[in-house]
């Protein structure tokens, strides 16, 4: 066979072989983002738009964060110590009545101690928030927002936006406990207080 058909043979192989590569990388990054995207949901679209838009240092962020949490020591917490997260939280909802910031500083502070006794890191917010998100990535929107609302000057911050602020916080702490708090039944109490408490003064 002559020596050039030889060549153009071997180079048309080469070709092949270097476009199958790239179709194989190409479907193995779409499939990576398609899970990243189906995992880290509202989340996702949050890192994309802080990226500027660029999905694919999106992807290489998210994909940094599971790595990170993969090599924390998460747990659940132990029944004793869930039960008495429970209690705790139920006692700072219900101090909502009367001092609703107090109460959303002890939510905030409830919340990071149920993520230190999980294993989380406690350090910078922005840090915190990132570790939560691998595994709550539906609720670390929620826990984003009760910070945002937590940490306004005190004299801009309504009852209603404390009240925002401990629904979003209960939310979070939930999924962290791996219990509902009794949550919509003290909430109702509480909302029916500070009703009773509005209308008095009126």
């Amino acid at each position: 066979m002559d020596q050039q058909i030889v060549a153009l043979i071997l180079v048309a192989a080469a070709l092949v072989v270097i476009v199958l590569l790239a179709v194989a990388w190409i479907a193995m990054r779409q499939r990576r983002r398609q899970q990243l995207r189906e995992h880290f949901g509202p989340e996702y679209e949050r890192v994309v738009q802080e990226e500027q838009g660029d999905a694919g240092r999106a992807d290489r962020v998210l994909a940094e964060r599971a790595e990170r949490v993969k090599k924390l020591d998460i747990r659940p917490l132990p029944a004793t110590a869930r039960d008495d997260f429970l209690i705790r939280w139920r006692r700072v909802q219900e101090r909502f009545v009367d001092d609703p910031a107090g109460a959303v500083a002890d939510a905030d502070a409830l919340i990071g101690e149920a993520m230190e006794a999980r294993g989380y890191p406690v350090g910078d917010f922005e840090q915190r928030a990132a570790d939560v998100s691998v595994e709550h990535p539906r609720v670390v929107e929620s826990y984003r927002t009760a910070h945002e609302i937590a940490s306004r000057d005190g004299n801009s911050i309504s009852t209603e936006d404390l009240r925002q602020a401990m629904v979003h916080y209960r939310t979070l702490f939930a999924d962290l406990v791996g219990e509902s708090p009794a949550g919509d039944r003290v909430e109702g109490r509480v909302t029916e207080r500070i009703e009773e408490r509005e209308e008095l003064r009126r």
